[in-house]
């Protein structure tokens, strides 16, 4: 799928990876971008740059009557990219239920309920000019990362259902694609001393990823690192991700 003409929707797209998303796709000629967050009024400045081209949305992935409406307003999106995500929860002992849940309500649950909530959209751009999904996951979903337990196991669920969906939306012309970046510099993780990616990086390698038809995207060095060692011997990932924590 080309970004060039297309019509984008970025949840979670105020800051981080989403804002960068945004930008990205607005530099390689989407025509339309619909940035959801929510609250819309952190999006004034986005908007303000866009020349039009940016139409903010009010979004919650976790609340349904939220999707319903968004839906609603952006009933021409091409390209969904399900970028929305929390981290609430860190080593599975030491966390509570609710934060966990609280990881798999945004990362998993409510990843699953946007694109429902957009299939009537995405369906009719398959089956005219073509469309897309794009799961914004980690490459913690493929071994899990002790001291983001809770998180690792959301992102891992997230990319079972990435898997399910990609069989149940090809019968409907739509492609799903997984991206499964490594550590990014963005708010949610800048206390770890960690290499990190930039978000403009990784944004411009996941928009990469989709032109290439790739259903699988390790859009940064450290997450094509992590995934050639997975390739190799999946347990020497989940040793390393150990090593790591600690």
């Amino acid at each position: 799928m080309k970004i060039e003409n297309s019509v984008v929707l970025v949840t979670g797209s105020n800051r981080g990876l989403g804002l960068a998303l945004v930008k990205a796709c607005l530099a390689a000629g989407a025509r339309r971008v619909y940035a959801g967050a929510r609250d819309p009024q952190s999006l004034v400045g986005l908007v303000r740059q866009a020349d039009g081209r940016v139409t903010p949305l009010t979004l919650d992935v976790d609340d349904s009557p939220s999707l319903a409406r968004a839906a609603d307003a952006a009933p021409d999106v091409t390209l969904l990219i399900n970028n929305a995500g929390v981290l609430a929860s860190y080593g599975v002992l030491d966390s509570t239920a609710q934060q966990i849940a609280q990881d798999f309500a945004v990362n998993c649950f409510g990843l699953l309920a946007t694109s429902k909530a957009f299939l009537p959209a995405l369906e009719r751009a398959g089956a005219s000019t073509g469309a897309a999904v794009v799961n914004v996951l980690s490459v913690a979903s493929l071994a899990n990362l002790p001291s983001l337990g809770g998180y690792s196991a959301s992102k891992a669920a997230a990319h079972s259902l990435t898997q399910a969906l990609r069989w149940e939306l090809s019968k409907k012309h739509i492609a799903v694609h997984a991206a499964l970046p490594g550590t990014i510099d963005t708010d949610m993780v800048r206390s770890m001393d960690v290499p990190k990616t930039s978000p403009e990086a990784v944004a411009n390698g996941i928009l990469a990823g989709i032109e290439a038809g790739l259903e699988d995207i390790f859009p940064d060095p450290a997450s094509n690192q992590l995934y050639g060692m997975w390739r190799s011997d999946p347990k020497q990932l989940e040793r390393e991700f150990a090593r790591m924590s600690g």
